[in-house]
């Protein structure tokens, strides 16, 4: 008898409809056809994490689903797994959006839904830096409403390269304790928000990412015969961790640290002190995160005396960087160590102007001074600042077909600065913000800003009124995956060429990525370059130091 109903589920299961295997670059949407496969098969480096999505089928409002543990030649691998939830966009960010649900946000498995929505678990496998090469299988067994659906079986191939666990391009994306408290509900003072706010950063640092801004609390500081002594304790509690790399198992660390000031500081030869005592407390930590003062952000004119007051301070303390958001600007001329135009100013575009002056980063370069670093932002110049398709057709193409954090733009779009950084050669990124919307709206319901679904907001706010949990937590979004494997492939193209072969990385860079606003954007191409790029990698890594001396970084 249990044979026999054993046969009979198996049969059932079988003839029904089986969930679909999905690229993690396909934004899964109501009422729009996608093509699956009946089993993942994902390729991931050593210190890689790699998602794959998989639909079930029918509508589903509970979904549960076991542990997926994958078996191989080494210690087995573990899954995690979230249910895509989703945003209803009322204002398209431009043209290439539209009304309606689009998937971001990334809930606990059995959260429940609405019916009518797609069920997708975004399944994603991260191999640590030791992990055994080779290949490693599994099953995904879930249920959607209490019935079982067909198991989905996943493949892994753990390739034997392996990628940094710090980031090689530095980024510096804002975080706020205040934006982040409000939206969760609870007083920015209490020991509960401080606890989140790591939360917060540690899920940035999984993810490749620095943060500025934090807490925001400049550490005290009192002024003795013109030396600044500052008590460090409280700054190096919240930030020490994330540039000592003891958060993470992998002893992965910030890239970047800002200067938080001291407006208290009196006169400039007390400003002068208190910025030298913040460089050389990071010269005594050893800390590698490269620290720099953010200036006045996105001067106007009337900020510019302001601008080089601060530059000229700042560069009296010495060893500090001074970041500036502007395009290059003759008034503002020797005030930057970093200049930071936005993103369309470095791509010349036919048609009406978005930057005031447009230069590729080569004959950027050759206008700075000679050390002078370059990075680059997205803004709402990337897709317009007034939200929905603009009237006149040739403004709406100037802010159409760059890359993008919007939710409602192609996943390509979101994923493509990592390849790009590598293909322009710029030094870094920064980004405003993380948590903006949690000032202003219920980010569940809308984050739409500055013409944008999404401009300045990658997380949900997880309380447990909302998720039905125990306590706040960050609720990541499916962008932030994408910018993930975007800084991912920065490192297959960067390693590629630190191994020898830039040219066929910077060929298969191209293929992704030939300017700002020519993104590749079907999902196979990206797949068949990242395959092209591990076959390269393995080839060039056999023969390398790195595999003749495994205890040697990348």
């Amino acid at each position: 008898m249990g044979a026999g109903w054993a046969w009979a589920v198996t049969a059932m299961l079988a003839a029904s409809p089986g969930p679909k295997v999905v690229s993690s670059l396909v934004k899964v949407r109501p009422g729009v056809s996608v093509q699956g496969a009946s089993e993942a098969r994902l390729s991931v480096a050593r210190g890689e994490c790699e998602a794959a999505q998989v639909v079930l089928p029918g509508k589903v409002r509970q979904v549960t689903a076991g542990p997926l543990a994958l078996k191989g030649p080494g210690a087995a691998l573990s899954a995690s797994l979230w249910r895509e939830g989703f945003l209803d966009v009322k204002t398209p960010s431009n043209s290439q959006g539209e009304k309606g649900p689009w998937p971001d946000p990334l809930l606990p498995v059995d959260t429940p839904a609405e019916p009518s929505l797609p069920a997708v678990l975004y399944v994603e496998v991260c191999a640590p830096e030791k992990q055994e090469p080779g290949t490693y299988r599994g099953e995904l067994r879930a249920k959607a409403d209490g019935a079982a659906v067909a198991p989905v079986p996943f493949t892994v191939e753990v390739q034997p390269f392996t990628l940094p666990a710090t980031a090689s391009l530095p980024t510096s994306f804002g975080l706020s304790l205040y934006s982040m408290a409000r939206g969760h509900g609870v007083s920015p003072e209490s020991a509960e928000a401080r606890s989140l706010l790591r939360s917060y950063a540690r899920v940035l640092l999984e993810h490749r990412v620095s943060a500025h801004g934090m807490s925001m609390t400049p550490p005290p500081v009192r002024f003795e015969g013109g030396r600044a002594v500052v008590d460090f304790r409280t700054y190096e509690e919240e930030m020490a961790p994330f540039f000592e790399g003891s958060l993470l198992p992998s002893g992965a660390r910030f890239t970047t640290a800002e200067v938080r000031d001291f407006r208290q500081a009196s006169t400039e030869a007390e400003k002068v002190a208190y910025y030298r005592a913040f460089a050389e407390h990071f010269r005594s930590k050893g800390w590698s995160a490269q620290l720099f003062f953010y200036a006045k952000d996105e001067p106007k004119p009337e900020d510019v005396p302001l601008v080089k007051a601060q530059s000229s301070r700042v560069r009296a303390a010495g060893r500090i960087p001074v970041l500036v958001t502007s395009p290059l600007d003759d008034a503002l001329r020797g005030t930057a160590d970093i200049l930071t135009p936005t993103l369309n100013c470095f791509f010349p575009r036919s048609g009406p102007q978005t930057c005031k002056n447009v230069l590729p980063i080569d004959k950027l370069r050759s206008r700075l001074p000679r050390g002078a670093k370059v990075w680059w932002y997205q803004s709402c110049n990337s897709h317009g600042c007034t939200g929905g398709p603009a009237a006149d057709a040739s403004v709406e193409t100037v802010y159409s077909g760059w890359a993008s954090y919007m939710v409602d733009h192609p996943a390509p779009l979101n994923r493509a600065m990592g390849p790009l950084a590598f293909l322009t050669g710029v030094d870094g990124e920064l980004y405003f913000d993380t948590v903006y919307a949690y000032n202003t709206k219920d980010p569940w319901k809308d984050i739409f800003e500055f013409g944008g679904n999404g401009d300045g907001t990658l997380f949900y706010p997880g309380t447990p009124a909302r998720l039905g949990t125990k306590e706040h937590q960050p609720v990541l979004s499916l962008r932030l995956k994408h910018i993930r494997d975007g800084l991912e492939d920065y490192e297959y193209l960067h390693l590629l060429a630190k191994l020898g072969d830039k040219d066929a990385a910077r060929t298969l860079a191209r293929q992704l990525a030939r300017s700002g606003y020519e993104i590749e954007r079907d999902p196979a191409k990206w797949i068949q370059v990242r395959q092209d790029l591990t076959t390269r990698l393995n080839q060039r890594w056999e023969s390398s130091e790195y595999a003749k001396r495994p205890g040697v970084r990348p």
